[in-house]
Order: structure tokens, then sequence, then C-alpha cells
């Protein structure tokens, strides 16, 4: 982890200015976030003894509507990396138009230690801590890294305790039961998918002709691998976080999905019996070496600076599309881009997860349900439209993707900053 996450956000950020006009204002605000809590967690360990853990909620910006975000538990989640994806939230909400500012929250440990009660009463400890601070009109939470629906509807439950009354509204992601909407589990991977069918083609890549390896088999990383694969792509490398398999004539990703599921982990797939044969020739790699083989595609789906200075130069992939919040630095992106790789950035690639969270909070304000096929439809149209306008941008202003993404979502946060009242305003 670089010594800060958020300087490195404001650098993105710097880039992009020079190629907008916005206030003083709004330029000096974007640069620190509104709000930051810390919070310490109690709980109650199920052989008795006490455990306190640190979480954090950060509140960049409302300048376009109540702020939006998830929350993760993970072992590296500080107030830095919190409030540095809070600002990528800021920007992915604007930049794909929804009417949200851009919020992130965590706890510190390592999920996979704690059994399901101990992760329910530290779940319903983080909403008690931090229940001032959210709410369906100021700050809506959604699940991140090692959080999931289940958890989301204990934190939804755990408020509306507080509240003593139901509050469906304070929390997105939740299970279905609950007031969760169809198609969020499968948002963020779905909605990059639909970026990369609209992109892929201005390059006159054809799936049969595409290689693709995808860093991360979670949620988001396996939905993207399955969708490719069924489209016909060649997925020829996926990892978790134990590791990796690649087989230069494409994985059987239903395969993989499967057995993840019952192994939890990708390499027991390949190490255990008859599993093997599902893929003759196939191969065990690292993470690390995933990153550099030589494919078309790279979907980074994992954690943040995974592509860095250290090794941005051994990256052969032409297409990088983010899944994962920030994998890539700022000085892995000037490498990348003088090598001439094209970066689909993630405040466009992995929007569809809050896109379809914003559709899961209307739903759940108005008590009017969509099915999954609704849902489906609009988040293409939304991923497709806003791809295609930060396309423009790019081609436009001959600036690489993600300033163009960045130029968009300040047009957009400007214009509520002026709304406002600026300096120009006060002084003519």
């Amino acid at each position: 982890m670089t010594a800060s996450l958020l300087s490195d956000a404001n650098r993105r950020l710097a880039r992009a200015l020079k190629h907008v006009q916005i206030s003083e204002d709004a330029s000096e605000r974007l640069q620190f976030p509104k709000a930051s809590l810390k919070v310490s967690i109690p709980v109650r360990m199920d052989d008795g003894s006490l455990r306190v853990f640190e979480g954090y909620r950060v509140r960049y910006d409302d300048t376009r509507g109540p702020t939006k975000g998830g929350i993760r538990f993970h072992p590296n989640v500080s107030m830095d990396e919190v409030q540095s994806l809070a600002f990528w939230m800021t920007f992915k909400c604007a930049a794909v138009n929804l009417p949200f500012g851009g919020a992130k929250g965590g706890i510190t440990l390592n999920p996979k230690e704690l059994s399901k009660f101990e992760l329910e009463r530290l779940s319903r400890g983080y909403v008690d801590a931090i229940a001032d601070f959210i709410g369906p009109d100021i700050d809506i939470p959604a699940p991140d890294v090692y959080t999931n629906p289940m958890i989301m509807g204990w934190m939804m439950d755990q408020y509306s305790i507080i509240r003593r009354q139901l509050c469906p509204a304070v929390i997105t992601g939740k299970p279905l039961g609950m007031g969760g909407s169809q198609g969020r589990d499968r948002a963020t991977g779905t909605g990059a998918f639909y970026v990369l069918q609209a992109m892929l083609p201005k390059f006159d890549r054809v799936p049969a002709e595409t290689t693709v390896a995808v860093q991360g088999f979670g949620n988001a990383g396996s939905v993207i691998a399955r969708l490719l694969f069924d489209a016909g792509y060649k997925v020829v490398a996926v990892s978790d976080s134990r590791g990796g398999v690649y087989c230069d004539r494409g994985l059987d990703i239903p395969s993989l999905q499967q057995f993840k599921a019952s192994t939890r982990s990708l390499k027991a797939v390949y190490c255990e019996g008859t599993v093997c044969n599902l893929v003759d020739g196939h191969d065990t790699l690292t993470n690390e070496e995933l990153l550099t083989l030589d494919v078309d595609v790279l979907i980074p789906a994992a954690l943040e600076n995974q592509i860095t200075a250290d090794n941005a130069a051994q990256i052969q992939a032409q297409y990088i599309f983010e899944v994962a919040n920030g994998p890539i630095t700022s000085e892995g992106d000037r490498i990348l881009e003088d090598k001439g790789v094209y970066v689909f950035p993630d405040i466009l690639v992995n929007a569809g997860g809050v896109i379809v969270s914003y559709y899961e909070w209307v739903q759940n304000r108005s008590g009017l349900y969509w099915t999954e096929a609704e849902v489906s439809d609009r988040l293409k149209t939304k991923m497709i439209e806003e791809g295609e306008k930060i396309w423009r941008i790019a081609q436009n202003l001959a600036i690489p993707l993600r300033t163009a993404a960045y130029v968009h979502a300040l047009e957009r946060l400007e214009e509520a900053h002026s709304a406002r009242g600026t300096r120009d305003y006060y002084i003519s």
C-alpha cells in the first residue's frame, strides 16, 4: 500500500483539472472529505473474550445527493484507504449521473477468522457506532470486499431497531426478502461486461479471437468471467487470494465457479483428485504472474494497487478493464499510457454495483419492485450511454480514458457546486 492513497487519487484529479473549467470553490472542496468517522467496536467472542475492532466511515462529498458507498471487512482497511475509496465513489456516481455523492466504510479485520455469530455481532456493533452518521437521506452503505447480502441485512435490521421503524432504504445490497433488488448481486460484473462489449468492437476485436485474464474470482470477477465465457471469449487465466490457474486453450469457467463455491479455493480445483481432469495442460500461477500474462484483455477484479511502477512495464495486455477499485497507481498509469495500453477506468467499469444499488434505493422508497430483466435493461442502457460519452471525451481531447472519465464527472460536480454559489457569483 502506498504512503497515501488519497494523495495518489488527487493526482488523477489534478490531471483532469487541466482539461475542464471548474470554479476554485469546487476544486478546493473536492480535495478534502466532508466528514470522516473512526469508531471502536467491542465484540464478545464465542470463547467469552472481548475484542475491540477499528471501524471507519467517510462521507466525501454530498453536493449531488446523499452519499453512497460500500463497507469492506479486510485486514488492510485504514482511514486513508476508506477516504480514497470515498473519493473514487464521488466521481463514480457523478460519472454515471446518479443523484449521489461518494462514501465508503470498513472494519480492520480478517473476517475468515470469525464465526458467523461473531460476524453478526460485529456487523450490528458497527451500525450501533455509526447510526447517527448514516441514513436513507444522508449516507447509504452497501456491500464491498468480504461483505455480502446477509451482512447488509443484519446492518439494516440493526439500524431499524435503533430507529424503531423499518428502514430498508438505509442499506443496499440486502437479501431479496429484506427489500433487496433483483440483479444486485451480479451488478458489478454484469455492468463491466456491458462496457467491455461496447468498447472492444471499436478496436475490431471479436470474442473468439480475444484472450482474457481475470485477477480476482470473487463476486465481481467470477461474474464477468462467466459472462465472457458464455459470450465466446477465451478466458485463459483466473485467480483468487490464494493463487490462480492458466490454460492457453481457455478455462471451463462454469466448472471453476462450481468448485470455487464448494472448496473456497481455486487452487484446490486443480490439486485434488479427479478435478484436475477438467482442464488438461493447466498451470498454477500467482496473482502477480497473472497480471503480466501475454493476453489481449486484463481484468483486475481484486484489490487496489495491483499494477504499480514496479510491474507496469511488464504488462502485456493491450486493454485493461478495472473491475476493482484503484487497481492501478498513478505511476503505473503513466507507464501504461506510454506503452499505448488502453485503460478503461474503475469509475466507469465497476459502476454497475452502485447503479443497481441506486435502483434498490429507489425501489425501497417507492415500494415498487422491478423484475431482473427490467433491472438488467436499465443497467445496460446506463453503462453503455455513459461509456460512450467518456469515449467521445477521450477522443475529442486526445486524453486517456481515465482522465476523460474524471473530466466527465467534474463537469457534473461543478454544475452542482456552482448552483450553490461560488466566488465568481459573490464578487460579480
